[in-house]
Order: C-alpha cells, then structure tokens, then sequence
C-alpha cells in the first residue's frame, strides 16, 4: 500500500517553517507550498488556508502566513478568514537584503502583504 498524497495547508506550513532556523529554508519551503497550491483544483485550494496556523516562533513569518491566505484567497474572489486581522508586525518587515530589492518591494507589493507589514514584491511569490 502507498501513502495518500494530501496537499501541503498553511497549518501544515507554518508546523515546518517553526522546524528550521534559516530564512533560506523557510522560503524554500513557502514556494514548495505556493507550488503545490497552484497545482490543486480550486475546490482543494479554499480549504489549504482555512485553519489557523500555529506560531511558527517568529512574528514575521507568522504574519506572513496571514498575508499570504489574504493574498491567496483574494485571487479567488473570496475574504480572508477572521485570524488573518489579528497578525501585523509593528516594524515593516523587508525580506529582502538588497536595496534594489527593496525598492521593487516597495513598487511591487500586494496589499494583502503591505497592509500588516511584509514587504516583498509580488513577483517573489511567483519565483518558484
């Protein structure tokens, strides 16, 4: 017998991004995430960012996360859930190191992201 292949949820997610200690490995593993959520039927998708994720023991990645939902379940056409209003960072936080990066970042924002205060252009999400 085989494993069932589920889809990687937020909940999911955020279990594995609070088991590395790397920024580098937890975006691997966000766009390893947006991957799989791209590939799933719109009826699967709704259902990966429902639950709330736990804390992954780093605000800005637990804010992230909401983003991320909003920013997803926007392009659907349908509002985020409840827990997403309660996770904003007090200080912008922005991913990237480089100054041009930034600026793009700046430019190129979505407001799902923008809003709480994650900076990290539009076309990061799509880098994978």
């Amino acid at each position: 017998m085989g494993t069932k292949y589920e889809p990687m949820s937020l909940s999911r997610l955020a279990s594995y991004l609070a088991s590395v200690d790397t920024d580098q490995i937890r975006w691997k593993l966000v766009w390893e995430f947006l991957e799989e959520y791209r590939w799933e039927a719109a009826e699967t998708r709704v259902g990966l960012l429902r639950d709330e994720p736990g804390p992954v023991g780093d605000a800005r990645w637990d804010v992230l996360l909401a983003a991320l939902a909003e920013h997803l379940l926007a392009q659907a056409d349908l509002a985020p859930p409840a827990w997403v209003d309660a996770r904003v960072l007090r200080r912008a936080w922005f991913p990237a190191e480089l100054a041009i990066h930034r600026a793009d970042a700046l430019a190129w924002t979505p407001a799902a992201f923008r809003k709480p205060g994650v900076y990290l252009s539009v076309h990061d999400l799509s880098a994978a």
